[in-house]
């Protein structure tokens, strides 16, 4: 490449990030995936990115795994099992377990569906219950998006960059559980704590008789199904099968029906967010054959990042100023030429994830429950701060401690 091209690739790398952190690019209405594709197009444009190497740099085990466990996860959703499982915990609920349930049942959904979508079915759960039990929703969705975050930790298919890591790692399922499942665990209760701490420490709850309830919009047929498929595909995982092939065939196993209109399932899909991944992919491999890896090699030595404490610094800054999937994509190339990969790669996974509560703009899960529930309830910046601050530096603190001592 000549250095006119490999100014202008790393103008358009930079630039990319640039838009990845704001969320737009100042100005004009290109989100994430749209300077994902720009990016992409000038990676060609300038010759970082030859068409037939193309594919090359395109993960596909990440885009299947991430498409398919959103197919699943949409059948499951559309079959009413979400709201078979808020009525069921309405129904049994008392007020002071309200918190509590919020976070370990959107930790647990979390840790085997990807966060982004179990945020998206939990936002109007809390809400409902909150508005029939005559309890200010805030503190709830606080949790729901601290707690989705917490949870993804645990395993490969908990959110898009576990994804990313689990397909570049080569690391298996239960691997990855045995883990970072604890740190997930521990996590929980330390929001938990925090939680508490901060809202509910001395009070009383003041509660109101609750409204009607609700029909439950429940396809028993389909839900029945649906949860077959998903217990098998889980038990795939843990199984040790390659988790894209199995998760593809458990989506294509619902794909095949005689009722279901499969423009609803395509419609629960974030395409937006394969178009970014497939678009990211091509903007680092430019960057890499621009020469950014021996860059960020270089970087890496003079900051000895292979000490894990010092890595967790850095990634949990780095996924803050550019969000947690960019930052996994510009880490990877360091990771994989570490002397100890593995636990590398997990610190990676463990603390892009967890430095995400930080703020309202640390991950995607977090905005999706601001936006989801602002006609009903406001998050301000500072609301969620105050309890992303403390979460964020205690779940990194013991899951550094985690993973120095199991290695």
């Amino acid at each position: 490449m000549s250095e006119l091209a490999i100014l202008g690739t790393y103008s358009v790398f930079v630039a990319s990030y640039v838009v990845f952190a704001l969320g737009k690019f100042p100005g004009m209405k290109i989100d994430r995936p749209g300077a994902a594709i720009i990016g992409a197009v000038l990676m060609f444009a300038f010759g970082a990115v030859r068409a037939q190497d193309a594919l090359h740099f395109i993960h596909f085990g990440t885009v299947v795994l991430l498409f398919s466990m959103m197919l699943v996860v949409a059948h499951l959703h559309l079959a009413g099992f979400f709201d078979w499982i808020t009525e069921l915990v309405v129904t049994r609920l008392k007020p002071h377990h309200l918190l509590p349930t919020v976070i370990f049942l959107s930790g647990l959904l979390s840790a085997f569906f990807v966060n982004d979508i179990i945020c998206l079915v939990m936002v109007p759960f809390v809400l409902k219950v909150a508005g029939r039990m005559g309890i200010k929703p805030v503190p709830y969705l606080l949790a729901v998006a601290t707690a989705s975050n917490i949870g993804s930790t645990a395993t490969i298919t908990g959110n898009p960059q576990n994804i990313l890591i689990g397909s570049f790692s080569s690391i298996g399922y239960r691997d990855f559980l045995w883990h970072l499942g604890p740190v997930a665990v521990v996590g929980l209760f330390l929001n938990w704590l925090v939680l508490w701490w901060l809202y509910f420490r001395g009070e009383v709850h003041d509660v109101r008789t609750g409204g009607a309830v609700e029909p439950l919009n429940v396809e028993h047929a389909a839900l029945l199904k649906a949860g077959i498929v998903t217990l098998l595909v889980l038990a795939g995982f843990l199984a040790g099968f390659p988790p894209p092939l199995v998760a593809a065939v458990g989506a294509a196993v619902l794909l095949i029906t005689r009722t279901r209109d499969p423009h609803l399932v395509y419609e629960e899909v974030d395409w937006g967010l394969l178009v970014f991944f497939i678009g990211l992919f091509l903007i680092v491999g430019g960057a890499e054959n621009a020469g950014l890896t021996e860059r960020l090699l270089g970087f890496g030595e003079h900051f000895n990042l292979q000490r894990l404490s010092v890595f967790t610094i850095v990634t949990a800054i780095l996924s803050n100023l550019v969000s947690n999937v960019p930052a996994v994509m510009l880490l990877k190339s360091l990771v994989s030429r570490f002397a100890n990969p593995h636990s590398a790669w997990l610190v990676l996974a463990m603390a892009s994830t967890l430095a995400g509560n930080l703020t309202i703009t640390g991950s995607v899960a977090n905005i999706i429950v601001v936006e989801r529930a602002s006609r009903e309830a406001k998050i301000s910046f500072l609301d969620y701060f105050r309890i992303g601050l403390p979460v964020t530096l205690l779940t990194l603190l013991f899951g550094w401690l985690w993973l120095s001592w199991i290695r």
